[in-house]
């Protein structure tokens, strides 16, 4: 090999090289020259009067690594973009207020969205064109990228006319919000029977989950039907309740026996290209995780499925082991699809020879069956691959193989065990490090819960660890909420993101569900500062409800769409802003008594009851929310430290309902309570004997305090 100089290996790098991102800075070294997303780029292209072309894309996404590969990692390409644009390139993990309103104006314009984004921007930042993944080259009628390219610019230049006003109808659409003509005076049940209906409506009996493929999990849908299961019976409601089980269980049974479920370490995928659960996306998400991680807990407090304690506690070890910062507490983001472009779900998938060559005879004659292993696999790309998923029973494999159960159970989890340890050893997905507010709140939210109904212990004292550092580093009573708590990656310095909505909504939650736990009233004080926070940034005191992001500070130019404001209702794919606001309030209106918090939240339900039903499966956040308000809170105060108090505990978490918590408190800390149980609980009879005992407390005030288990379950059952 030649000598050279260093002069010649100087490594070209974009303005990226700066970010804080994990997926911008992985475009830093593409011939590009992309901006970040920021009042530079803005100014930049009304310097050059040049087009902006906008990308939005994520560190887990697939298709956007591919749009990177071909067309953005071309010098041919990145010539055209340079010429004629300035290129911005935007992660939508950091960014959800700048995805959510270029999503809804490619919709407007395209009638699709999802990632990668590509728009075309005017250089003040609207759009006038746009649409996801462009092919190369001209394919399947697409136009290829660079002729898109091209035709934008030309269209920038000399039909300037029309391009405006394009981009101004498109600013409309992205304006015209889910709530248009939407307000409808007091929702009740029957509205959320109406959701409740149309989610089985949607119900495959046959596979479970909802619709045809592709299928995603629906968490919000799936805890809906679990709370209109686990209701004491009504007269003439038991046929709705046996329907809402079904539904429910047949669910969460078929995606866990799926290729959706990772059998070997745990943890869901995001979704299912077939509607049978068999081929996923490879990716798994913070946000699905925890949701389901809540599922199955819920199913396991109503039912006592084994199974969902199983798939709750292996989900949980996928967590612990890859999502989580042991060390200083907190929850990542996110774990990629594939390590490289060339592999299509290789690190998750095994040819028949691949778990031949790590398992015996024995071992491979149970495991291939159980997990249909066969000489040909699920995967388009390479048919010799299979996605590990459940077909049959083990009962059937053991007499099929004229071996006991036991037998089958003991090779089956050796199987599993040399399975994971060889997959170990191959190049593993990227896992995004980043550590985004609310996806923690809804984490720690999901431990909280787990941790009690399953009792593990390490499981919600990491939850509160996870808690402690989320509000340190990320909340100031000044400044509000961040939206990062930490990136994942060396090199790069972030500037500080503004909290968005869900960011607020979701720790508040966490927070009062850490103080259900612990009983320190310094959880329910964050809990409560954090929403005051929250309705002064965005709460709309004239329409009612909450936008998305917080208003212009005096002297603020908000860039681009970010002028326009949203109000979140429908659950896409986490749950919705307004919903889970209105649910917090709710919480917190049982637990200090504030009559303005029952009136917003009652506004913001409002605000959508007359759209809500054509949202369905989607808004299965606002019926939990109509839930919490038509059924008012149940609260279930646990008081002692020994194991009688365990006990009640145990009894008292049996049964998920939305509308029900649990706290417990040790008697030093009935001095230090919420405004409404102060008035109350320190006052009840008998709390001068020595036992622990329960006391349920409704919004009619307390019942007598109870300490056998008998009396425990009748007052909630009375109370719910």
């Amino acid at each position: 090999m030649g000598h050279e100089s260093s002069e010649e290996i100087s490594v070209y790098l974009n303005a990226l090289a700066k970010a804080a991102s994990a997926y911008l800075r992985s475009a830093m070294h593409q011939p590009v020259e992309w901006q970040e997303w920021g009042e530079a780029a803005f100014e930049k292209a009304k310097a050059a009067d040049k087009p902006i072309l906008l990308d939005i894309g994520a560190v887990w996404c697939h298709w956007c690594h591919v749009m990177d590969r071909e067309s953005y990692e071309s010098a041919a390409t990145a010539k055209i973009i340079n010429d004629h644009f300035i290129a911005v390139k935007v992660d939508r993990d950091e960014r959800p207020d700048v995805d959510t309103r270029y999503q809804a104006a490619v919709s407007a314009i395209s009638g699709q969205g999802g990632w990668p984004l590509t728009a075309f921007l005017t250089p003040e930042g609207k759009p006038y064109f746009g649409g996801t993944y462009f092919p190369p080259a001209d394919q399947h009628g697409r136009p290829g990228f660079q002729r898109v390219l091209l035709t934008m610019a030309e269209a920038f230049q000399n039909r300037r006319d029309e391009v405006n006003e394009s981009a101004g109808s498109v600013m409309a659409a992205i304006e015209h919000n889910e709530s248009f003509m939407g307000r409808s005076g007091n929702p009740g049940p029957e509205l959320v029977a109406k959701l409740v209906a149309s989610t089985l409506k949607q119900f495959d009996s046959r596979s479970g989950g909802f619709g045809s493929q592709p299928k995603f999990p629906h968490s919000g849908a799936i805890d809906l039907l679990l709370d209109v299961a686990s209701r004491v019976s009504t007269v003439g409601a038991e046929d709705g309740r046996e329907a809402a089980k079904t539904a429910a269980m047949v669910t969460l049974q078929k995606m866990s026996r799926g290729g959706i479920y990772d059998h070997l370490a745990g943890g869901f995928h995001r979704y299912s290209v077939d509607e049978r659960w068999v081929v996923p996306h490879f990716e798994k998400m913070s946000y699905d995780n925890s949701e389901l991680l809540k599922n199955y807990v819920h199913a396991f407090q109503t039912f006592v499925e084994p199974d969902a304690a199983r798939v709750a506690r292996e989900m949980i070890q996928w967590i612990d082991e890859w999502l989580s910062d042991r060390e200083r507490g907190g929850f990542y983001a996110s774990q990629d699809a594939d390590y490289s472009l060339e592999d299509d779900g290789d690190y998750f998938t095994w040819t028949r020879d691949e778990a031949a060559a790590v398992l015996t005879d024995e071992e491979i004659a149970v495991a291939s069956a159980y997990y249909d292993i066969g000489e040909i696999g699920d995967m388009h790309h390479n048919p010799a691959k299979n996605v590990l998923h459940v077909r049959g029973t083990l009962e059937g494999v053991a007499k099929a193989n004229a071996i006991t159960l036991e037998v089958a159970k003991e090779r089956l989890d050796a199987a599993k065990a040399k399975l994971y340890a060889a997959r170990l050893k191959r190049p593993t997905p990227f896992v995004d490090k980043t550590i985004y507010v609310g996806w923690n709140g809804m984490m720690i939210s999901a431990y909280v819960e787990a941790g009690r109904v399953l009792d593990m212990p390490e499981v919600r004292a990491f939850a509160l660890k996870s808690l402690d550092r989320v509000l340190a580093e990320a909340w100031d009573a000044k400044a509000g909420l961040a939206h990062v708590v930490a990136y994942g990656e060396q090199g790069g310095s972030g500037a500080r993101v503004a909290g968005v909505l869900d960011d607020y909504v979701f720790l508040g939650h966490a927070a009062l569900d850490a103080w259900e736990l612990t009983g320190e009233l310094r959880y329910y004080t964050a809990a409560e500062a954090i929403m005051e926070s929250a309705l002064m940034k965005f709460y709309d005191p004239v329409g009612c409800a909450f936008f998305d992001t917080e208003s212009a500070a005096e002297g603020e130019t908000r860039l681009g769409a970010l002028v326009t404001r949203r109000k979140p209702l429908q659950d896409s794919p986490t749950p919705a802003g307004n919903p889970v606001g209105a649910a917090l309030l709710l919480r917190l209106e049982a637990l200090n008594g504030r009559a303005d918090y029952a009136v917003k939240a009652l506004e913001t339900l409002e605000t959508f009851a007359g759209v809500v039903e054509h949202f369905g499966l989607y808004a299965a956040s606002y019926g939990l929310a109509l839930q919490r308000m038509v059924l008012r809170a149940v609260e279930v105060c646990v008081i002692g430290d020994d194991a009688a108090a365990r006990r009640l505990e145990a009894v008292a978490l049996a049964r998920y309902a939305v509308n029900k918590s649990v706290i417990r408190l040790r008697r030093d800390q009935l001095a230090a309570l919420p405004p409404s149980l102060a008035e109350t609980l320190p006052h009840l009879p008998g709390l001068g004997g020595e036992g622990s005992f329960a006391v349920v407390c409704t919004a009619k005030g307390c019942q007598p305090p109870v300490s056998g288990v008998d009396e425990l379950i009748e007052a909630m059952n009375k109370a719910l």
